[in-house]
């Protein structure tokens, strides 16, 4: 077997702003492997400045795993476990070599086309005017779910939006959820929290910074909102971590990216630990081309999760790869009358 890497720069069609500041492009990197005449391909994904594995190492990891491909997926997948891209790149690679179709790793209903995945629809931060264009767009589009990151820009500002889309759509119309990256400054989440509550939203994503769990636990105990941890559970290796993390904060959800928690297998262990804890879930991307996110996909559909998901994001970017998977009404589907526009051979100068 032979494996191979290259690096790509996704470039957003528009900058998209978070808590932490403005996106503009996005880089990735792709494991190719090769065996008797078949290709698989993984990709492996960082977020700078939030990724556990965004380290100066990085790539030197990625040329030990070419190097070392020889010792099986099994044996790859524990060696990385600092790095959970590289994990969810390994999986995602084997698993495609092994499949008749390189890019159906997890057939189902979903690849078949005759089931789909509710989703959520995603609004990016950015001025007033910017963010209720979003909003308005998403629901021409037929989401009954959005999701809206806060944190950035004003704060009676963010209520004043939250107060256009509720005085047009109750609850029962648009579920809203919220994605505060962490923006809140822990002396005054609680007060923001029952602000926000007035609205009915589903949830709130990570009020505050990760690692506060003391905090974050008094938070979720009071809370007027569900609350959702996200960037918590980054870093966080072990079982006994895990378990610990969320017997500690008792979350009233948690959001699984795999490129940041070891890929599939991580994704399972955390699911496992939240249903003994009666904690719910879903799954997002985490900003993947559409190779990761076609894979995200598939797995999820398989978990049987009905809530919407935060699969939406395959549009953000100019020089994505043209693929199956189709976004109507709030559901992702798998067209399978739609190809993919992916050559091994070509890809690397695009």
């Amino acid at each position: 077997m032979k494996a191979t890497y290259f690096k790509y720069i996704l470039h957003f069609k528009k900058a998209s702003g978070t808590s932490r500041g403005i996106l503009t492009d996005k880089e990735t990197w792709f494991i190719i492997l090769e065996k008797e005449g078949k290709k698989g391909i993984g990709e492996c994904g960082i977020l700078r400045g939030l990724s556990i594995d965004d380290r100066p190492d990085y790539e030197e990891k990625l040329q030990w795993i070419c190097k070392n491909i020889h010792l099986g997926e099994q044996k790859l997948w524990e060696e990385l476990v600092e790095f959970p891209s590289l994990q969810f790149g390994i999986e995602m690679a084997f698993l495609s070599l092994k499949s008749e179709n390189t890019f159906i790793l997890f057939p189902s209903d979903f690849t078949e086309n005759t089931e789909s995945i509710s989703i959520n629809g995603l609004v990016w931060m950015g001025d007033e005017t910017f963010m209720k264009t979003q909003i308005e767009d998403k629901i021409a589009q037929g989401f009954r779910c959005i999701k809206l990151k806060i944190g950035a820009i004003d704060f009676d500002k963010e209520l004043a939006i939250l107060r256009f889309i509720r005085s047009n759509f109750d609850e029962k119309m648009i579920e809203i959820r919220v994605d505060a990256n962490g923006a809140f400054n822990s002396n005054d989440a609680l007060f923001k929290i029952k602000q926000l509550s007035g609205f009915k939203l589903h949830s709130i994503e990570q009020p505050i910074k990760k690692n506060l769990t003391d905090t974050m636990s008094v938070l979720c105990k009071n809370t007027t909102i569900p609350i959702a941890l996200d960037e918590e559970l980054i870093g966080v290796f072990s079982k006994e971590e895990k378990e610990n993390l969320l017997q500690k904060i008792s979350p009233q959800y948690i959001v699984l990216k795999p490129s940041f928690i070891g890929g599939f297998r991580g994704t399972l262990q955390w699911i496992s630990l939240a249903e003994k804890l009666n904690i719910g879930w879903w799954i997002t991307s985490a900003l993947e081309s559409n190779v990761g996110l076609n894979a995200i996909a598939q797995f999820t559909f398989m978990q049987n999760n009905l809530m919407p998901q935060g699969l939406g994001t395959g549009s953000l970017y100019s020089n994505n790869f043209e693929c199956p998977l189709l976004v109507s009404a709030g559901q992702l589907w798998y067209d399978t009358d739609k190809k993919w526009e992916f050559d091994f051979n070509k890809i690397k100068t695009r």
